[in-house]
């Protein structure tokens, strides 16, 4: 938990909002939730993200980890390329993880590639192989078997761009002023 108590002052010494910028409830100060910014939550997960997400910006894609989508689930990594171009990254930490999760067929209606990203030493001969294939760890990665590209049609891509635009916006306000989560990105199912 974070305790927030910062009383911003102009330079004249007011408020630079014209309102106390103190955050309380009239008898203590407030104790606001440290929101998660999203990621993995198991210590494996988050170092495959890592390398993901190092990936995808050396390929010119914005990524974002834990992404809310339309049908329900949540994808681990979305990228989005200067093109609009959408690969969602499926991570898989362990054999069980994948034996035990298969959502993952359900991402190919969201995006325009779909990767699995394992750790080095992952037996990939399981996946599934009309889906990419990146191994990756704490310090990047390496895309092993390009992901077939079946491009999103318009309305489906719009929808996702504004999800990845609304989700990453959201956040941001989130790390500049903790007391949003109540009001910001609602109907966005993140922060």
């Amino acid at each position: 938990m974070v305790e927030i108590t910062a009383n911003v002052s102009a330079p004249n010494g007011g408020s630079m909002t014209g309102t106390k910028d103190s955050v309380e409830n009239g008898t203590a100060p407030v104790v606001i939730p440290n929101v998660s910014q999203g990621g993995p939550q198991s210590a494996i997960a988050r170092e495959i993200c890592r390398g993901v997400v190092r990936l995808l910006a050396a390929h010119g894609l914005s990524a974002i980890s834990e992404l809310p989508l339309p049908n329900g689930r949540r994808a681990d990594v979305v990228g989005l390329g200067a093109d609009g171009a959408i690969w969602i990254v499926e991570i898989k930490s362990c054999l069980e993880d994948f034996r035990s999760d298969q959502k993952w067929p359900e991402y190919r209606e969201v995006s325009d590639r779909l990767f699995f990203a394992v750790l080095p030493g992952f037996p990939v001969e399981i996946l599934p192989p009309d889906a990419g294939l990146i191994v990756a760890d704490r310090y990047g990665g390496e895309v092993i078997r390009q992901a077939p590209e079946i491009r999103l049609p318009a309305p489906k891509r719009k929808a996702m761009t504004l999800r990845l635009a609304r989700a990453a916006a959201s956040r941001l306000s989130v790390m500049i002023d903790p007391t949003l989560p109540a009001a910001v990105g609602l109907g966005v199912g993140d922060v």
